[in-house]
This record gives structure tokens, C-alpha cells and sequence, in this order.
């Protein structure tokens, strides 16, 4: 092996990005059993079959991750995002879920989340002066 050569890009070249995701994919399936983490996705369909909005995200042991939401423009402030979390929370707890996390910028749906139930867990500062992005998370009630 000869002497590394280091490459700085402001692009992302895909090869390169491969290498690090299977390199680091492998490295954790060495430590972790990463074939428990099952894929949830929540979405409110039209009669057409069009997604008016949904929750992307995943479950793994007691913990639940929401990595998306988004809801069509015309059907924001209907209830719609309250409706979707909703089954993404009832459908992680019949998984055996506890604790739901999830990332939300300050432009985005920090009140929304925090009306149901989301505290900020830590906040990062200094993306521009007035952009924060939060770590919110919520414990789920026992099932009965």
C-alpha cells in the first residue's frame, strides 16, 4: 500500500460515496443487528391513488425514527400531519416501540411536533444567523 492520496470536492462523486456507505454498512452489520430495522411508511392516499402526504421513517428494538413528513400544500393545517404521525406512532407501538425521534429544522415543523408531544432534545446552531435545526424526540404511553 503506497501513500494515501487525499481528494477534497465540493462535489459528491458517486464511486467514492459507495465505498464509505458499504465500508461503513459492513462495519455495522459486523457490530449491530441491523436486520431488525424494519422500514414503517404512513400515507394518506386520494381516489386517484395520488399521496396528499406521509411519514417516512423506521423501527428498530424500542426506538422509531420519522426521517420525512410532508403533506400536500392545499391540505396543511386540515389535520392531515396530526392524522399520518398518529398511525406512524400506532403502528410503531404494536411494534413494540417506546420512544419516537425525529429532526426538524426551524423553518420547518417544530410547533407542529411539539403539539404532539415532541421535546427538543438538543438544538445545532449556525447554519445562517437565524436557522437552528432540533433533535425532538417523544416516550410513547404503555400499550394496554
Amino acid at each position: 500500500m503506497g501513500v494515501p492520496r487525499f481528494l477534497t470536492s465540493a462535489e459528491r462523486p458517486a464511486d467514492i460515496a459507495d465505498a464509505i456507505d458499504g465500508g461503513l454498512h459492513a462495519h455495522n452489520l459486523s457490530h449491530a443487528p441491523l436486520e431488525q430495522v424494519q422500514a414503517l411508511v404512513c400515507a394518506a392516499l386520494d381516489d386517484e391513488h395520488r399521496t396528499l402526504g406521509g411519514v417516512v421513517g423506521r423501527t428498530w428494538g424500542e426506538c422509531a425514527e420519522v426521517e420525512q413528513v410532508w403533506v400536500q400544500v392545499a391540505h396543511r393545517r386540515s389535520g392531515l400531519g396530526r392524522t399520518l404521525m398518529q398511525h406512524f406512532e400506532q403502528e410503531a407501538l404494536g411494534r413494540g416501540v417506546r420512544r419516537i425521534y425525529l429532526s426538524t429544522f426551524s423553518f420547518q415543523a417544530r410547533g407542529f411536533y411539539e403539539k404532539l408531544g415532541y421535546e427538543v432534545v438538543w438544538e445545532v446552531r449556525g447554519f445562517t444567523p437565524e436557522i437552528s435545526k432540533f433533535m425532538m424526540q417523544r416516550e410513547l404511553p404503555a400499550s394496554t
